[in-house]
């Protein structure tokens, strides 16, 4: 199996739920599957699947979380294999699930359970033939490019005004703003939080100027701890997640100061700590998503590693996944965001060229995030890689996200 998340941001860039999409096989690889095979197993919701493997807590931080459901999964016995609450759990399904008398009861069933609906990828000329089921959604996804907002807007506030909104396929940064000024949409659904930087020379504010000199002295090799620590020390919250680090490794350690707790962890243990949790300061002024993606990248891009016959550079491919959204969190061109955190030449050229046996670890990751599950067979055919350890790589980073920094993400809303 396969499966990614796909946030859901409110007007605010803050994520409100995730979607769920997931492959059970390799198409590609198991051409049968395409014909009279893709029905087996077509019974079961391989979003539920996922939430129930890894626990609702890891996909989501008591958000609401998408499932797809098909026209026969829809009748299989959700309640059983469905582990959250109901009220967090929205099904999705499309055009594919017919207007009749069936469908609509079984849609009324999962309702009463508390059950959330959503529909996409309904067609305008459809909505006077789905009325019955539009009356039930809770949400309805909608290309905002092929409607007018005002017209979508008064129009469901009057026929369906206890239906939300969501605005997909927002790409651009100015549409995400100019929708969510509109107040048409409740959610956003696109690639517009994470566009890369191409030109410009914005000046780095004065907090982030500490945070790109540690990253600089850390990624040099052989530097020394107590300069690292010293500068940890003029920060507060850099001292708080330190200590809470070494706390997590050390029980009852006594640590009588910073450059201890730095000579506790280690050289490479605080190097890595330092590029993940300062890369995660850097963001305070960006989506949460940010920081999200690129700590899941690095973990993934790291786990990749034995998958991809790279296992002795880990280190350096966990580094170039947490960089990846440099240009975005500096606001500045990749090559200039990553000239002033002083990495490794191969990272420069995966990251701005997309050149190198990195790169390829990198374009993989990508097109996972992306549910490209079509371009991703493709790869695991060339590459010569099997489904299990990709998902136990990326489900693994999820678990790793989530319980190291959970904690840093709930201070910060």
């Amino acid at each position: 199996m396969l499966a990614t998340l796909i946030p859901l941001f409110d007007e605010n860039t803050a994520v409100k739920a995730y979607s769920v999409f997931a492959q059970k096989q390799n198409y590609l690889l198991n051409p049968s599957m395409l014909g009279t095979g893709a029905l087996d197993g077509a019974g079961s919701i391989l979003g539920l699947e996922v939430v129930d493997s890894l626990g609702a807590g890891t996909l989501s931080d008591n958000q609401e979380v998408f499932v797809e459901l098909s026209k026969i999964s829809m009748f299989s016995p959700i309640e059983e294999n469905c582990q959250m609450p109901h009220e967090k759990v929205v099904l999705l399904f499309d055009h594919s699930v017919p207007p009749e008398d069936m469908y609509i009861k079984r849609l009324q069933q999962l309702k009463f359970m508390k059950y959330k609906l959503a529909i996409r990828n309904l067609a305008i000329e459809q909505f006077k033939e789905y009325g019955p089921i539009l009356g039930l959604l809770d949400y309805i996804m909608l290309d905002y490019k092929k409607l007018d907002m005002t017209a979508a807007k008064n129009f469901f506030s009057k026929v369906y005004p206890d239906m939300k909104l969501i605005a997909v396929n927002v790409d651009s940064l100015e549409d995400y703003e100019k929708l969510a000024q509109g107040q048409a949409y409740s959610l956003y659904e696109g690639d517009f939080y994470r566009l890369p930087v191409t030109k410009g020379t914005t000046k780095v504010a004065p907090l982030k100027v500490n945070y790109i000199e540690l990253l600089k002295i850390v990624n040099n090799p052989d530097f020394e701890l107590t300069k690292a620590a010293d500068i940890i020390g003029r920060d507060t919250a850099l001292v708080i997640e330190l200590l809470r680090m070494v706390n997590h490794m050390a029980v009852n350690s006594e640590i009588t100061s910073i450059r201890h707790a730095a000579a506790m962890l280690g050289q490479k243990e605080l190097k890595k700590w330092i590029n993940a949790v300062v890369s995660h300061e850097l963001c305070a002024d960006k989506p949460n998503e940010i920081t999200r993606l690129s700590l899941l990248r690095a973990k993934f891009c790291e786990n990749l590693a034995p998958t991809f016959e790279m296992a002795a550079i880990s280190s350096e491919l966990f580094l170039m996944g947490l960089f990846s959204v440099l240009d975005i969190i500096l606001d500045k061109p990749m090559k200039e965001a990553l000239a002033m955190v002083n990495v490794s030449k191969e990272i420069t050229e995966a990251l701005v060229d997309k050149k190198g046996n990195m790169a390829k670890v990198l374009d993989f990751v990508e097109n996972y995030e992306f549910a490209s599950w079509s371009e991703l067979s493709r790869q695991m055919i060339v590459y010569n890689i099997k489904e299990a350890p990709v998902y136990e790589a990326y489900t693994e980073a999820l678990s790793w996200y989530r319980d190291l920094f959970g904690t840093i993400e709930e201070s910060r809303k």
